[in-house]
């Protein structure tokens, strides 16, 4: 098994500081999701442009929006072909409409 670099203190801290970065702004945008502030439409426009947002899970994204719970969401993503490890960035065009049509309101 390899062996992972060796970082210093500053440069463990900054990675550290990055990651808590990425996971406040993932939540921010599963919460705006379930309080229907964005729309999942909206989520893929910024997730053209921000890598970030095009870095979340499809799966956690649908299972925060209201309605669906983790059962729901499971079976609508092997209904459409998206695997559960899929990321917003590694969506197709076809599955992108697919989820808009049964989701966004």
């Amino acid at each position: 098994m390899p062996v992972p670099p060796q970082l210093t203190p500053e440069q463990r801290q900054d990675a550290l500081a990055k990651a808590g970065e990425v996971r406040r702004i993932r939540a921010d945008v599963k919460a705006k999701l379930k309080m229907r502030t964005m729309t999942l439409s909206e989520l893929f426009a910024q997730a053209n442009n921000d890598e970030v947002v095009a870095g979340t899970k499809v799966l956690a994204v649908l299972e925060s929006l209201p309605g669906l719970g983790k059962v729901k969401a499971r079976r609508m993503m092997e209904e459409i072909g998206i695997a559960d490890s899929r990321r917003i960035r590694g969506l197709g065009e076809q599955q992108r409409a697919a989820l808009l049509e049964r989701c966004d309101s």
